[in-house]
């Protein structure tokens, strides 16, 4: 069964922080407010950021691949996102955020979309281990590829313990200076 669309974005064209994430999860979903669960707690985190920060759309934007929840696999997992939203509404969406200074690439979708293919086929570990060469590349727009903060990754987490030691820091310091 495929769940009826529920489109669930945040986004201003103030905002300076963009989130490009997967697809809305099923507590989204019922919800209607994005990372409202506990990868949503787990990325704040990792922002830095308080909750009231986090959905400020002022200053934060959430963008995922695929706007709706795109229903369950026969194992419980998500289905991969929506193509529609991207092909659609994703080039005129971001065309309309213009102070964008610093964008978060959750995943192997957006990091695909974002980075190019080529980025995509090297897969999720790599991508966020080369994170110095995205989020220096341009000056006017920081790009940090991130692993899904989903409760699925905590053993990538526990194998990859310098995306908390090496990554994290600098990603907060850069929100920190956009946020305040």
């Amino acid at each position: 069964m495929v769940p009826e669309p529920r489109p669930i974005i945040q986004v201003s064209q103030t905002a300076t922080i963009c989130i490009a994430s997967q697809a809305p999860g099923t507590r989204v979903y019922k919800t209607g407010r994005p990372f409202n669960d506990a990868s949503g707690v787990r990325l704040r985190q990792w922002m830095g950021v308080s909750e009231e920060e986090f959905y400020d759309d002022s200053r934060v934007a959430i963008i995922p691949m695929g706007f709706c929840f795109p229903g369950l696999r026969a194992d419980g997992s998500d289905l991969p996102p929506r193509r529609e939203c991207k092909e659609i509404w994703r080039t005129s969406l971001f065309s309309r955020l213009p102070h964008l200074k610093l964008l978060l690439t959750i995943g192997g979708y957006a990091q695909g979309w974002h980075l190019g293919p080529q980025v995509a086929r090297q897969g999720v570990t790599e991508t966020v281990r080369s994170w110095r060469q995205y989020a220096l590349a341009d000056p006017v727009l920081r790009i940090y590829p991130l692993p899904h903060p989903s409760w699925h990754n905590n053993r990538w987490l526990k194998q990859n313990t310098w995306f908390e030691d090496e990554v994290l820091p600098q990603l907060q310091q850069d929100i920190r200076e956009l946020i305040t």
